[in-house]
């Protein structure tokens, strides 16, 4: 089995490229079903966050205020940190589970695991490959402000609050660049689905 990891900034495209690698026959975890799976209401997780934040990040039914919590991350970098470890740990197990799990189904699959601070956390080293999906700075801003209803400012505060794009491409065995749009995205995806296939 190949393991692999995707990994890229804020709002470049990887839903789309993990979409394609499904289409292709990959077993993907997507990083947003992960987090999201590690804090639903009676877990470990979310107890470890009202702990941390206070009842104000849950709504009436119990369940975490994402958005609430988001605007407190991403305007100080002390929380952020003290959120990620909170959860690197939990969703590292998840998807350590889910991949043990796919491999008794398909021992010579190809898994993909998506998470948007692998490089940060230090989990990319668990995998056999890394690509990093990445996308023209300019793009990256409309797509945030675009998907997310988000003010010039506040979008770019948000991509700040990140590795910067060029870092992680150093970290790359593949490079997946989604600035021309789907067409092209999807070419390139089939390139490295191609070479992954074929051991590179």
């Amino acid at each position: 089995m190949r393991k692999v990891g995707l990994t890229g900034s804020i709002a470049v495209g990887k839903t789309f490229v993990c979409d394609v690698f499904r289409e292709l026959g990959c077993h993907v975890l997507d990083a947003d079903v992960a987090a999201r799976e590690v804090v639903k209401p009676g877990t470990v997780g979310l107890q470890q966050i009202e702990h941390s934040f206070g009842q104000d990040v849950l709504q009436t039914d119990g369940t975490l205020d994402r958005q609430k919590l988001g605007a407190i991350v991403f305007s100080d970098e002390s929380k952020r940190k003290l959120l990620d470890s909170i959860l690197h740990p939990l969703i590292i197990e998840l998807q350590d589970e889910w991949i043990e799990d796919v491999r008794q189904r398909d021992p010579d699959g190809i898994v993909i695991v998506d998470a948007a601070l692998m490089i940060e956390s230090g989990g990319y080293k668990r995998f056999d490959h890394l690509i990093v999906v990445w996308c023209d700075p300019e793009v990256q801003l409309k797509r945030l402000m675009t998907r997310d209803g988000l003010s010039e400012e506040d979008a770019a505060k948000r991509i700040a609050s990140q590795m910067p794009q060029e870092e992680k491409k150093r970290y790359a065995d593949h490079l997946i660049d989604t600035s021309e749009g789907f067409d092209s995205t999807r070419e390139q995806v089939r390139d490295v689905f191609e070479k992954l296939k074929s051991g590179g």
